[in-house]
């Protein structure tokens, strides 16, 4: 969870929400990214696909049979079904994220009876640091928003 709060921050430089997300398969580090819809003009840029799709091209094959996916906030819908496709076995998220969060917050999309793949799940690793990375992040959004209006 260490490599994916590092890898949060190169995002924060980016002025890209920080969330962080690193592939692990046989204890080595195969794919990494950061949130990056805002640069890269793509909505499905988000930490977890961009780092599966790194691993994917690694490997040369889109199934990630036997990885495990870390990230600092708890996915999305969108990147769950990713997950399931990748055939990942495992994940590991920081942060709940209770609006959109979908494997526990607002859902439990990878337990949907019509997948036929499971994912391992463990939350709440290094919850309070990758929240408050978020945290920060925003409360200074808000801080330049104020700023802006009392110019």
């Amino acid at each position: 969870m260490r490599a994916a709060l590092a890898i949060a921050r190169q995002g924060l430089e980016r002025d890209e929400v920080p969330v962080g997300a690193v592939v692990v398969m046989d204890d080595e580090v195969i794919g990494a990214g950061y949130n990056q819809p805002i640069g890269t003009h793509d909505p499905t840029a988000h930490a977890e696909i961009v780092a599966m799709r790194a691993a994917a091209a690694r490997l040369g094959n889109y199934r990630l049979s036997g990885a495990t996916l870390y990230v600092t906030i708890e996915p999305c819908m969108m990147c769950v079904g990713a997950m399931v496709h990748a055939r990942l076995a495992r994940l590991v998220y920081g942060a709940s994220e209770p609006k959109a969060g979908a494997v526990e917050s607002t859902q439990r999309a990878h337990e949907h009876p019509a997948l036929n793949h499971r994912i391992e799940v463990t939350g709440g690793v290094l919850a309070e640091e990758c929240r408050d990375v978020m945290q920060a992040f925003f409360k200074s959004r808000r801080q330049e928003a104020e700023g802006r209006r009392q110019e």
